[in-house]
């Protein structure tokens, strides 16, 4: 589920907060395996995923995932990495060869990037970055290239000088759109969540100055929006334990509420587990 008790679940977000607990060294054993064969069970024949909704005690697909490609490239990457190798399991074996055929079907072999879905023609910059995720995580000489020349196709499609920012999307109205918190803002620094490497300047400048710029916007976002916990994760991995500190200070007091996601759950816990605090009450987090 997205949600504590909650009546949806949305695939994407239940498999980003297991591969995040489990790239930081918190155990997924006890649900892993449970996991895939409930999700297996109800794949569409195409490889592509629903979002379910309840219905007494009854999941059932209720509405298109969000995003094809973002979701088929984050299970395949679990699939690769959870402790019991589907290999073993002729379903997920099955599962695995249906969702990489439905990938690479929306792969936008003019712009090299991946296409949202076939509903909707247009390519995403995160999700891109979610499949760059993916490829990256291969191993050999030909996957390594296909990284580097992936990686360049992103650069290609969505930076735009004139602006000095990554746009959103493909679709012609983004250069000119008002920005927003989500999804413009926090585009900007998703690169730094997946180790994108073609940035404008170092990763860290790049992370200082996004925060210079928008820290005080994103700790507040808990309050009518969500937490926003992948940010403090990416203030984790840049060694900006102050950031981080601030967000667990301004973002528990909504645990179990509609503003915190099971993602949020897991980074707290990330956090917490690196022996991480909240930030005392009287210290300055804008």
């Amino acid at each position: 589920m997205i949600l504590e008790t909650g009546n949806v679940i949305d695939p994407y977000f239940a498999l980003q907060a297991l591969l995040l607990a489990q790239e930081n060294g918190l155990d997924i054993s006890a649900y892993a395996t449970s996991w895939i064969t409930w999700l297996t069970a109800r794949q569409r024949l195409d490889g592509s995923f629903d979002r379910f909704c309840r219905t007494g005690p009854v999941w059932l697909g209720c509405r298109e995932a969000d995003a094809d490609d973002a979701l088929l490239a984050i299970w395949l990457k679990f699939l690769d990495t959870v402790p019991a190798q589907p290999d073993s399991e002729p379903t997920w074996r099955k599962s695995r060869h249906a969702a990489r055929t439905t990938l690479e079907s929306l792969l936008d072999k003019k712009r090299g990037t991946y296409l949202v879905s076939p509903t909707f023609q247009h390519g995403l910059f995160m999700d891109n970055l979610e499949v760059w995720s993916y490829h990256s995580a291969q191993v050999g000489q030909a996957a390594n290239q296909r990284t580097r020349q992936f990686a360049q196709a992103i650069h290609n499609t969505f930076w735009d000088a004139q602006s000095g920012r990554f746009l959103v999307s493909t679709q012609p109205e983004q250069k000119t759109v008002a920005a927003a918190f989500y999804p413009d803002h926090v585009a900007q620094i998703f690169p730094l969540l997946v180790d994108y490497p073609l940035l404008p300047t170092d990763a860290g400048s790049y992370y200082r100055s996004w925060m210079k710029q928008h820290r005080a916007l994103w700790l507040k976002q808990v309050s009518h929006d969500y937490a926003w916990g992948l940010i403090a994760y990416v203030a984790m991995k840049q060694n900006d334990k102050t950031s981080a500190q601030c967000w667990l200070r301004e973002a528990l007091p909504y645990q179990r509420t509609g503003h915190w996601t099971v993602t949020d759950e897991v980074v707290a816990q990330i956090l917490q587990s690196k022996g991480l605090k909240p930030a005392v009450a009287n210290s300055a987090c804008n």
